[in-house]
């Protein structure tokens, strides 16, 4: 994947493969360590992400795991077969 600014993931519309919204991507969680992205978190949720057994922080934003993300452009698309 290309290096990006962190900033130009923010408020992007994270979409399946398939076209599913799911969300907008809020913030980013990574291993301090080695600085392995883990997480994408989504804020403002569609129904759709009701149907995927994502994690959840408390504040019920949607955890999707980083290594699920196959293209990052207009919008971040994720692959929902990683998603389980």
């Amino acid at each position: 994947m290309d290096k990006r600014p962190f900033r130009s993931l923010l408020g992007k519309q994270v979409v399946t493969k398939e076209g599913k919204r799911l969300g907008i991507a809020k913030d980013l969680t990574f291993e301090t360590k080695t600085g392995e992205l883990i997480h994408l978190v989504l804020k403002d949720l569609t129904p759709y992400t009701s149907n995927l057994s994502l994690e959840r922080t408390k504040d019920k934003e949607a955890l999707i795991p980083f290594n699920s993300v196959i293209a990052i452009g207009d919008f971040i698309v994720v692959s929902e077969e990683d998603l389980a």
